[in-house]
């Protein structure tokens, strides 16, 4: 069974950073894609970044390129999420999912998710 869960939440002002990280227990392969995803207030969740496991590629939502940094971090098991020149509206609910057949932009490809981790950002 896998089992994620998320760190690196907090509270930042408009124009800062944080590091988010999922860590990963279980059986995962280098077939597994990880995804961050997150819900907004109000929102349906959205896809934000995604890694293949393997192979290290990566994909990112339009509002995350150049901004956002998503990688794996074998030694460790994890899945980071690397967030600079934060805005009001990346204030949201952020959670990693992890699904057996490689990333995707869609939920429902991810079998494991998190807790899920704050993140406020204020202007």
């Amino acid at each position: 069974q896998v089992r994620l869960v998320e760190s690196g939440g907090g509270s930042v002002q408009a124009g800062g950073s944080l590091n988010l990280s999922c860590a990963v227990s279980g059986p995962i392969t280098r077939t597994y894609g990880m995804g961050w995803f997150r819900q907004r207030p109000g929102k349906n969740r959205e896809f934000v970044a995604a890694v293949a496991w393997g192979t290290g590629d990566t994909y990112y939502a339009d509002f995350a390129k150049g901004r956002f940094t998503i990688k794996i971090d074998n030694s460790k098991k994890t899945a980071d999420l690397q967030m600079s020149s934060l805005n009001s509206d990346d204030t949201a609910v952020y959670y990693c999912g992890a699904g057996p057949d490689g990333w995707s932009t869609y939920e429902r490809v991810y079998d494991y998710w998190g807790q899920g981790t704050q993140v406020t950002v204020s202007s």
